[in-house]
């Protein structure tokens, strides 16, 4: 597992994006989904990065989403997979390509310092629509979070300035949290079991989007 200490984890690419209009199944949307490398360093705040846009606020953007991550080596795993060299960054709606912190080592609450910036961890990716129109498959979605390989989502806690080639340092970490593996496979396990569910529910730093349906899991567990 790697450290906070652990000088070889980099940020590679800062994405950022507007909306724009793209078309899927014949029908038309309006997208911030599409993310491009931008130079130079860019602020991150409470709300995310300059620059950035989130077209439809009622399930993207905001606190718990403010910033999100997908590593080098998932987007390596998924070249293979698809047998596809365009995924360059941006190429998932990250805002942030980052080699090194995959999914099994990062837990729910964890900071790390990025530039100026301090991130914290808040929750998986939950894949949706607009990463079916990316890849042009609509069962995409599906095989992504079964995969495990969703990239995480951060809070911006202390704001500050980023660029590609800053270190992603580690700087707290819950050894009792769970990691991002871990809480989407409790996710996607319809027989998860009290113990499992009750704990993940504790988590203070998982965001409610995850944290709310985990404990209405739960509650009807008890009952």
């Amino acid at each position: 597992m790697a450290h906070a200490s652990d000088d070889t984890a980099r940020l590679l690419a800062v994405c950022v994006g507007q909306p724009r209009e793209a078309s899927w199944q014949g029908e038309r949307l309006r997208t911030s989904f599409f993310k491009s490398r931008v130079p130079g360093r860019l602020a991150a705040d409470a709300l995310g990065l300059a620059g950035d846009s989130q077209t439809d606020r009622s399930v993207h953007g905001g606190v718990d989403k403010a910033v999100y991550a997908y590593t080098e080596e998932s987007a390596a795993y998924w070249r293979e997979q698809l047998s596809r060299s365009d995924l360059d960054p941006g190429a998932f709606g990250e805002n942030l390509r980052i080699r090194g912190w995959p999914e099994a080592t990062v837990c729910i609450g964890d900071r790390f310092r990025v530039g100026t910036a301090c991130l914290e961890v808040s929750q998986p990716r939950q894949p949706c629509s607009k990463l079916a129109m990316r890849f042009d498959d609509a069962g995409f979605p599906k095989r992504f979070i079964k995969s495990h390989r969703v990239g995480y989502y951060l809070r911006v806690v202390e704001p500050g300035e980023l660029g590609a080639g800053d270190r992603v340092e580690r700087v707290f970490h819950d050894a009792e949290s769970l990691d991002i593996e871990r809480v989407v496979a409790l996710w996607l396990d319809r027989a998860a079991s009290e113990p499992d569910l009750a704990r993940a529910v504790a988590l203070p730093a998982l965001a409610d989007a995850w944290k709310l349906p985990l404990r209405d899991r739960l509650d009807a567990a008890r009952r």
